[in-house]
Order: C-alpha cells, then sequence, then structure tokens
C-alpha cells in the first residue's frame, strides 16, 4: 500500500466484527466496505451497481485490498449489510470522521429525524426506519446517527446520540418533538447549550410563554427586561422579516428549576410578504443561552434547518435515499449510514468547487479524485 491510499478508511473499519460465519468468508469485511463507500460516492444505487462498480475499479482496488477471491457478488453485498450491527458500524463511522476534523467550542450541532421511506414493509408488519441524525452546521458534516422504528421513539433516541458525540461548548438545537426534561439535562451534562422548539406537547410552558409574551408586546413587558432583534431578506420576489424577543425572566415559571441549565425564554415573529400577500407566523424556544444577545439567537434558531436544507434535500435528491427499498435486517439504516458517510467525504473535499452531484460523477471518472475524496482534507479545528 503506497502513501497515497486511504490508510484512515482501513484503520477505522479494521475492529469492525464480521457477522458472518468463518466457513461463508470469501471475501475480507474490509474490501466488502471499501468497495461499498466507493461505489456510493461515485454514484451506485443499489448492490448490482456495487458489485459492478467493484469489477470496472478492480485493479485499482488491488492496489490497496486483498482481493483473494475477487470482486464479491451483489448477493455477497447485500448479505454483509443485511446482517452488519448498526451500532458497530456508526462507532466505526464515528471513528472515521474524528480522522477529518476535529470539534472546537461554537458550533451549532441540529439533531432531527429522517423516514426512509421505501423501508416499510407492511407484508411482514415492519415499520419503516427513521433515522435521527446530528448535524453541525459549521462543516456540514454528520456527527453521528442512531435509528428507530418510529418517529416518536425521537425522545428516547436523542440522548442516546447526543452522548456518543462531543457536543461539549456546542449549541444544540432541536424541533419540538426533543423539547423533553431528559433531553435538556443529558446536553448539559455533557457540556453542551441547548435551544428547544417549545410546541403543544409542552403544554404549560408553551401556553404561560405564549401569555408572557403577548403581554410583554400589548403591555410594554409589565417590567419584565427583554431584549429584541430583527432581520430582513430580500430574494426571488419574497420579503423576509424575522423579529426576535428574548427574556431571562424565567423565575414565574414554577417548574423552571426541572428543566436543566433554563436561562432564557424565545419568541420569534416571521412575517413573509409574496406578491403582496403577507403572512405571519410566532414560534417559541427555551434555550440555555443568555438572552444578551438575541441577534445570535436568531441567527442561531434559523442555522437549525440546515439539517433540512443541507442534510435530508441532499439525501434525497443527490442520493436517492427515499427510494432505495432496503427492507431485510439492518440493509435500509446501514445503506442509509453509507449514504451520509458519502455525503460527509464529498462535503470535506473544498478544492474542487462543484454540486454534489457534479463530485460523484468526478469520483467515478477519476480515481486520483476520489482518492483525494477518502483521504480528506489535513486534520484541523472547526471554525465555530
Amino acid at each position: 500500500m503506497d502513501a497515497k491510499t486511504p490508510r484512515g478508511l482501513l484503520r477505522a473499519f479494521d475492529s469492525l466484527e464480521d457477522p458472518r460465519m468463518d466457513r461463508t468468508k470469501l471475501h475480507s469485511l474490509t474490501d466488502v466496505l471499501t468497495i461499498a463507500i466507493c461505489a456510493t460516492i461515485c454514484g451506485a444505487d443499489g448492490w448490482p451497481d456495487v458489485a459492478l462498480f467493484g469489477k470496472c475499479r478492480e485493479k485499482w482496488f488491488r492496489t490497496f485490498l486483498d482481493l483473494s477471491n475477487g470482486i464479491p457478488s451483489h448477493d455477497t453485498f447485500r448479505r454483509v449489510f443485511i446482517l452488519l450491527k448498526p451500532d458497530d458500524f456508526e462507532q466505526c463511522f464515528m471513528a472515521w470522521m474524528a480522522e477529518l476534523s476535529e470539534s472546537s467550542g461554537g458550533r451549532l450541532v441540529a439533531v432531527d429525524g429522517k423516514t426512509i421511506r421505501r423501508s416499510l414493509d407492511a407484508a411482514s408488519g415492519k415499520a419503516a426506519v427513521h433515522m435521527v441524525s446530528a448535524w453541525c452546521d459549521s462543516n456540514e458534516m454528520v456527527l453521528g446517527q442512531i435509528a428507530t422504528d418510529e418517529k416518536s421513539n425521537e425522545i428516547t433516541a436523542i440522548p442516546r446520540l447526543l452522548k456518543l458525540i462531543d457536543i461539549a461548548d456546542a449549541v444544540v438545537t432541536i424541533d419540538a418533538m426533543g423539547c423533553q426534561k431528559d433531553i435538556a439535562k443529558t446536553i448539559i451534562q455533557e457540556n453542551g447549550d441547548y435551544i428547544l422548539q417549545l410546541k403543544g406537547n409542552q403544554g404549560g410552558l408553551h401556553d404561560q410563554t405564549v401569555e408572557l409574551f403577548d403581554q410583554c408586546l400589548r403591555d410594554d413587558c409589565l417590567g419584565v427586561d427583554y431584549t429584541t432583534a430583527k432581520t430582513i431578506n430580500k430574494g426571488h420576489g419574497r420579503i423576509e422579516q424575522r423579529t426576535i424577543w428574548a427574556t431571562e425572566d424565567v423565575s414565574w415559571f414554577a417548574e423552571h428549576k426541572r428543566w436543566a441549565g433554563l436561562k432564557s425564554l424565545v419568541r420569534i415573529r416571521r412575517q413573509r410578504t409574496i406578491q403582496g400577500e403577507t403572512s405571519d407566523e410566532y414560534h417559541y424556544y427555551i434555550t440555555s443561552l443568555p438572552a444578551s444577545d438575541p441577534g445570535k439567537l436568531l441567527t442561531l434558531i434559523r442555522g437549525h434547518w440546515s439539517v433540512e436544507n443541507k442534510l435530508h434535500w441532499s439525501l434525497d435528491i443527490t442520493f436517492a435515499d427515499d427510494t432505495r427499498r432496503h427492507r431485510r435486517g439492518y440493509a435500509a439504516e446501514n445503506a442509509s449510514r453509507l449514504n451520509r458517510l458519502a455525503l460527509n467525504l464529498l462535503k470535506a473535499e473544498k478544492h474542487q468547487k462543484a454540486s454534489l452531484r457534479a463530485k460523484r460523477k468526478l469520483c467515478g471518472w477519476d480515481q486520483n479524485y476520489l482518492l483525494k475524496v477518502l483521504v480528506g482534507p489535513p486534520k484541523k479545528k472547526l471554525d465555530a
């Protein structure tokens, strides 16, 4: 193996337990995983595509893989990813991501879930797989992910995910599903901060927060101290104005001490004008951050939606995550993890100024560029 081969890739998955029986192994697990990862980066859609890609690039793969029995068949790829334990795969995934960069304070980590719709198997009563991901907005990478059987199980999955990744000094944003006392406690225990959206699932706190801000705006806040800020964005025939109000006066709420680290309540008014028609929306949040910098709070809350715009959209449009029919064993979540891993590596490669779709094509056309993507950039701290 020469100096230009992806040693980090091989090291990261070296400790992964092979789920197959010894007598059935014709190909090493490292060979199977490496070819599958490379094929996914280059646009392979399904296990037959992965095997075909391996055959097309066999000469190159032989420069750093064993391949004593040639390229695995598509059935071998399918069988391995059906059996491979997702938690173990996730640990190796995170170890490889640590090879690419180090964490730094102040970054935004958006946590959100996405259902792999075609993993639903109604005939056997198996629910669609729901993946909960932690997305780092500053470097546009997935830090970690956990699968659940249903969206409602996000509540138990999120604390597990947060304990797997490094959130020290980070700001974790979660939608209303994750506005739970245990989740807030986990974030504080892991030395992070949180911004959690409030909705009807926290009836008492939500209703009283709405009432507080309604009175604030109508009666000059009744002596309650608050901060405010505003942004205006224009483009594509649309004007969008966001106004934030934040207060650290939380002592009036009887259960405020049960919310670990709770420091401020936040209300955001979102006004959109499109072709002369104006709509108003109000959103409410609790946070462990102070109210002294409302502009920063507004930026962080808006930044949460990068998980939808940059992660989920890319997975569906560029990687066709929702259209793949993996229904047996762990195939659906492991295939989705391959997509996220490929997305991370393509995002980390900054020299080629091109779309994700174009980068995938270029990896397929130019094995030197594929190698550059696999090796990743020099290790450095992420910008805050």
